[in-house]
């Protein structure tokens, strides 16, 4: 038996869900947030968690071109010498090698036999003598290998790159002011026609209000991949299937049947007497629904448009469907990280970067707006 004060274990069971699901949410972000400030080395040796910590890396050189910098000795040896980290930082070398195969063949201070006499010899602080006769000594320097332990690196180049660079900034900053111009509509016209066909199928009496209901709700399981086709013929049959307006209406299509139940929910339960008494005192319907049911709904439009601004924003299917350009006028972000995904796949820091960069505008408005969330989708739950 419980003991008075003592939460259910249904309670604590509840309790734990609820943080396990908030953190499952938080790490991914977290982690991408943090690899957005690392290199791209650093993101390939260890994980974001260890972000704060030395790292062992293995790191690649080349000594210099022997054409240009080799020197012969009395002996008839050529010999070219350098440090695989001028210009750089001196790191503490914990082996190295001059094969892919062998990184850690050797200690620092030993002598690398490769062949026929040509010797490699790899010093603390990334000094290195390299000799060996004329042939040996031509061509491209020899590949070093370094296993060395590197202390945390954060940089802020990742967001210039990705921002600013002349590259790369004019392509993500368009798909940026793309990305709004289809969002902003597509959350604003499902919302405004939502709101009237809400209250009146809450509030006014007509003939088959309780099968457009039933149809509404009908329409929450269609799945949106079974309209894309259809839809995309009808735009095309009106000229509208390669633009702006065609994914505003699409994404407005596939929004209303969420936006008009959960806004019905929410007016059917606000108080009768209110609505009532303005009727009394000569209010239209058009005023009522203005000055009264807007002002009370707001925690309801709130809570659909965060879900709305969402799924537009992250949508890739319907920009693909129905924003076909192959001039690249009106690319989403979605879009392309694809294609940055194509072009720069192993440039872990700058896809890191331009997908951090994506979701900072939708968790910026779901955090100002997530206390209407609850309140709007709970409304008419309870009586």
């Amino acid at each position: 038996m419980e003991t008075p004060g003592q939460k259910p274990l249904v309670v604590w069971a509840l309790n734990i869900s609820v943080v396990l699901l908030v953190l499952l949410w938080i790490f991914p972000t977290l982690g991408l947030f943090v690899s957005s400030f690392r290199t791209g080395d650093q993101i390939t040796a260890s994980g974001w968690w260890s972000s704060m910590f030395p790292a062992e890396q293995t790191l690649q050189f080349r000594a210099a071109d022997p054409d240009d910098n080799r020197i012969e000795t009395s002996a008839g040896v050529f010999v070219v010498e350098g440090n695989v980290f001028e210009g750089g930082d001196v790191l503490g070398i914990d082996s190295w090698g001059t094969s892919s195969r062998a990184l850690d063949a050797y200690q620092v201070g030993e002598t690398a036999d490769l062949g026929d006499g040509e010797t490699l010899t790899l010093s603390e602080g990334g000094a290195y003598v390299w000799q060996g006769d004329e042939d040996q000594m031509s061509g491209r320097g020899q590949r070093i290998f370094l296993t060395a332990t590197v202390p945390p690196e954060f940089t802020t180049n990742n967001y210039g790159f990705v921002l600013f660079d002349e590259d790369n900034s004019e392509g993500m900053a368009k798909a940026f002011f793309n990305t709004l111009t289809v969002v902003i509509p597509a959350t604003v016209i499902p919302i405004l026609i939502a709101a009237f066909a809400a209250y009146a199928l809450a509030w006014m009496d007509f003939p088959g209000r309780a099968l457009l209901i039933a149809t509404v709700v009908g329409l929450l399981v269609v799945p949106l991949q079974l309209a894309l086709i259809p839809l995309l013929s009808l735009h095309n049959a009106v000229g509208i299937g390669k633009g702006y307006l065609g994914v505003w209406l699409a994404h407005t299509g596939f929004g209303l049947p969420l936006a008009i139940y959960l806004l019905r929910n929410y007016m059917v339960g606000l108080p009768r007497d209110i609505i009532e008494n303005a009727r009394v005192d000569g209010a239209t319907e058009f005023q009522i629904f203005t000055k009264i049911i807007l002002p009370l709904s707001f925690p309801a439009l709130a809570s659909f448009a965060i879900f709305q601004f969402l799924w537009t924003w992250n949508d890739l299917l319907v920009a693909l469907v129905f924003l076909i350009d192959s001039s690249g006028n009106t690319t989403v972000m979605t879009k392309q990280i694809v294609e940055l995904l194509g072009t720069r796949g192993g440039d872990w820091e700058i896809l890191a970067t331009s997908a951090f960069v994506s979701i900072a505008v939708p968790l910026a408005v779901f955090f100002m707006m997530q206390r209407y969330l609850v309140r709007g989708l709970l409304a008419g739950s309870v009586k």
